[in-house]
């Protein structure tokens, strides 16, 4: 493998930029969750059964993990920004796509496509690590990934909303449009980073095993990540169904709302992100977790409650947010010349576990409904925090 490494950049991280880089952050990941408050009313327009919709947002995640896997090292190898400004442009029309879809495989694939192109905010992150003085990485992290978990929430408050207003189509016209703002933002605020990477494609890829190979630290964090992102899109994916059955038959802006009090755990994630430059982040997680296996405890005990379904998302979504905030912290001081390959592995190893929390979720629904998915959530965040326990323990014994 040939590689070498750049002289370092020295663009600083301004207000300006860094709250740019946070706006796109958050509108951009939006669009692999507009879906999610949609699904019954998508499956109403193709006459499809909730479990098939459900399968709409698996797409879409499993199109993200694509994306990260095959895009997101080659900002270890091209120029950021005009990286993020060709791929920004694939969004727009994977959404208009979507928006006019008239059989129900084209909305399939194009929600693949969605989630494919919609992997820029993983490049302002790992650049955001890249641009900060290390003693304030932990903190610039947090503030963008703020932006980003409150766009994750927050973007089915807006698509439920949306949906029952104007439609499910609407949302993805609108999400379009405003990839466009987005585009013009980065082109004009965002600095040019060059890569550190020389060498051919096929050695960038290779090198993600190398990676996996000598870095513990990652192994671990990529697999407490993925079980936690399969627990929270298990949730996610089936609250809409939940939602629209006795006793509460609600619709999707009922369950778009839900989106705005997860927004308070996600608010968390900067304060972690300060935390996490002072304090031991393994610590960190070992409380952010225990939140986590909670928060479906109370989830099934309170399962006709409005109030018990509200303490619960609060508490998954700080302790799936600050898990991976405290995760990021520790994977992006490991390699500054690999940041983007490091980010890969951990990010395509989280989409993947959500993809496999959807795939469950939509599964289990159609015999145990929500007991079962509460099932699935109490055994994967006990699994991830025994696994996180022990990591510790050995650690300890070093």
């Amino acid at each position: 493998m040939s590689a070498t490494t750049a002289s370092p950049q020295h663009h600083q991280l301004t207000p300006l930029i860094l709250w740019t880089m946070t706006l796109a952050t958050g509108f951009i990941v939006a669009n692999i969750y507009y879906n999610q408050p949609l699904l019954g009313d998508i499956a109403t327009t193709f006459r499809i059964s909730n479990g098939e919709a459900g399968q709409i947002a698996m797409f879409t995640q499993i199109g993200y993990a694509t994306g990260l896997l095959l895009i997101i090292p080659l900002a270890d190898m091209f120029k950021r920004k005009r990286l993020m400004l060709i791929d920004l442009a694939f969004v727009v029309v994977a959404l208009l796509l979507a928006a006019s879809a008239q059989k129900v495989w084209i909305l399939a694939v194009s929600s693949l496509l969605v989630g494919i192109t919609s992997v820029v905010p993983q490049v302002l992150v790992a650049m955001a690590a890249h641009l900060a003085k290390p003693e304030e990485r932990g903190r610039k992290i947090g503030f963008i990934m703020s932006g980003l978990l409150i766009g994750i929430l927050v973007s089915r408050t807006i698509s439920g909303f949306v949906g029952e207003q104007l439609g499910w189509r609407a949302m993805f016209y609108i999400a379009a449009g405003l990839m466009l703002i987005m585009w013009v933002l980065i082109a004009l605020v965002v600095p040019e980073v060059e890569p550190d990477y020389k060498g051919s494609y096929g050695s960038l890829m290779k090198s993600l095993i190398s990676i996996i190979k000598e870095e513990p630290k990652l192994r671990l964090a990529a697999f407490r990540g993925a079980l936690c992102f399969a627990c929270f899109s298990a949730f996610w994916t089936t609250l809409v169904f939940l939602l629209r059955e006795p006793p509460f038959n609600e619709g999707s802006a009922v369950a778009g709302a839900f989106g705005l009090i997860g927004a308070f755990g996600a608010l968390a994630a900067s304060l972690i992100g300060r935390l996490s430059d002072k304090a031991n982040p393994n610590q960190l997680i070992t409380y952010t977790l225990v939140l986590l296996l909670l928060s479906f405890i109370i989830f099934m005990v309170f399962s006709h409650s409005l109030i018990g379904l509200i303490i619960g998302v609060i508490l998954m979504d700080m302790g799936v947010q600050a898990t991976h905030i405290s995760n990021q912290a520790i994977i992006f001081s490991l390699n500054p010349n690999a940041r983007n390959r490091i980010n890969t592995v951990y990010m395509v190893s989280y989409f993947v576990g959500g993809s496999a929390g959807t795939f469950l979720a939509s599964k289990i629904w159609g015999t145990y409904h929500w007991a079962g998915v509460c099932v699935i959530g109490i055994t994967l965040s006990a699994i991830v925090l025994i696994v996180h326990l022990i990591g510790r323990a050995k650690k300890g014994r070093a």
